[in-house]
């Protein structure tokens, strides 16, 4: 894995950008939309649950191209809800990479795209009086997370053919300890051996229609 090199820009089917890592095979979204995807994965099935809430504290495992942090905070200035945005990425995009994604063009603004990707690492910002922000430039497997924190966890990791260690009971139960009791866990994922290790953890876990291109996807409840 690399921060930028052997990176290169896609066009989706719904006209929005992301990332292909040729060496892996793998790329940052589905090719049949990055922005379809995001949506409904995490904004739809995770972020709209808890319309009813005064304030939303979020996990993500993976800012990647920053696309959940962007949809995320329109849903908060347009919900007005007060989220406290946490995000973890060990392998951070250049900005020689991240300038050239047009998600600014269909969400809020350029401005407010760049400017995600322009804070600090491991300090926390305020964006809006609805947003604040710290992304914490480390890998999962050795960050520290606080416990029965957080009330929404996106699940945004490669692929775990890709990445396993990230999708590790390991791993997992470090970010279920993190939640805050009946908080929700989204992800793309639904592997198999993934369901049964979320069960494994006391999780409840949803099997729910995918994505275009994608037949399932898993949200789960502590």
């Amino acid at each position: 894995m690399t921060e930028g090199k052997d990176i290169r820009i896609i066009e989706t089917e719904d006209g929005s950008h992301s990332l292909e890592l040729p060496n892996l095979n793998e790329t940052y979204h589905s090719k049949y939309g990055a922005i379809q995807e995001s949506e409904y994965v995490y904004i739809k099935q995770g972020f709209s649950q808890f319309v009813k809430t005064n304030g939303l504290k979020i996990l993500e495992i993976g800012f990647g191209t920053g696309l959940n942090a962007l949809l995320t905070l329109r849903e908060a200035l347009k919900r007005k809800v007060a989220v406290e945005y946490h995000t973890v990425e060990a392998y951070p995009i250049l900005p020689e990479v991240y300038e050239k994604l047009n998600y600014g063009k269909y969400i809020l603004s350029a401005e407010a795209f760049l400017n995600l990707h322009q804070i600090s690492w491991d300090e926390q910002k305020e964006v809006s009086p609805y947003f604040k922000i710290k992304k914490y430039h480390q890998k999962v497997e050795e960050i520290d997370l606080p416990h029965n924190y957080f009330d929404l966890v996106y699940f945004d990791a490669f692929a775990p053919s890709k990445q396993a260690d990230i999708w590790s009971v390991k791993v997992l139960e470090k970010v279920g300890n993190s939640m805050a009791t009946g908080g929700k866990f989204v992800t793309y994922c639904a592997q198999g051996a993934f369901k049964r290790n979320l069960k494994t953890l006391g999780f409840k876990v949803e099997e729910l229609q995918g994505p275009p291109g994608k037949m399932q996807m898993i949200r789960a409840v502590k």
